[in-house]
C-alpha cells in the first residue's frame, strides 16, 4: 500500500511539472526570418494546462505581388521554470502568392501546402500579461509551386488574457 501511495504521488507531481498553459488566450505578432513567410498574426488558445492551439495568418503586398500564408500548430507544453516553458508539436500550412517580375514584365503564381512541425521556448510575465516566445516551423511544401523545404527562426509578442 504505502509503495502505491508512493507512486501515487510520484506520478501527480510530474503531471504537474509537464506544462503549465497560463492564459486561455494569447493575440500577437509573430515576426519571422528565414525562408518563411515573414510577419503574422498570431493567436493561441489553451485546451488544457498541457496542451493548445496556434493559428498563424500572414499577408504580404508590395508592387512585384503578394500573398497570404495560413498555420495551424497543435503544441504540447511543458514547463521549465516559473513562467518559462518550451512547447512542440505538428504544423500544417496553407497559402497563396503571386508576383510580377520587374526586369521582363512576366508573373508567376500559385497555391502552396505544408507539413511541418513547430518547436520553441516561451516566457509568461507574472507583472505584465505578455508572452515572449522564439520558435522555428520547419516544413516541407507540396504542391506544384512550393516543393521544397521551407525554415526560420520567429520571435512573438503576444497579449494574454
Amino acid at each position: 500500500m504505502k509503495k502505491q501511495l508512493v507512486i501515487m504521488a510520484i506520478s501527480l507531481l510530474c503531471m504537474t511539472a509537464v506544462g503549465q498553459v497560463k492564459n486561455q488566450h494569447a493575440l500577437g505578432a509573430r515576426l519571422g526570418g528565414g525562408n518563411t513567410f515573414g510577419s503574422q498574426v498570431t493567436y493561441q488558445y489553451g485546451l488544457s494546462n498541457y496542451n493548445r492551439v496556434e493559428v498563424d495568418l500572414g499577408f504580404n503586398a508590395n508592387n512585384n505581388g503578394n500573398g497570404f500564408n495560413l498555420s495551424g500548430i497543435y503544441q504540447w507544453v511543458w514547463n521549465i521554470e516559473s513562467g518559462f516553458n518550451w512547447y512542440a508539436g505538428p504544423a500544417v500550412t496553407l497559402g497563396s502568392w503571386s508576383y510580377n517580375s520587374d526586369y521582363d514584365g512576366s508573373g508567376n503564381s500559385g497555391a502552396y501546402f505544408g507539413i511541418g512541425g513547430q518547436i520553441g521556448a516561451e516566457y509568461n510575465f507574472e507583472e505584465v500579461p505578455i508572452n515572449l516566445s522564439l520558435d522555428t516551423m520547419p516544413q516541407f511544401g507540396f504542391g506544384p509551386s512550393n516543393q521544397h523545404f521551407n525554415m526560420g527562426l520567429s520571435l512573438s509578442v503576444r497579449y494574454a488574457f
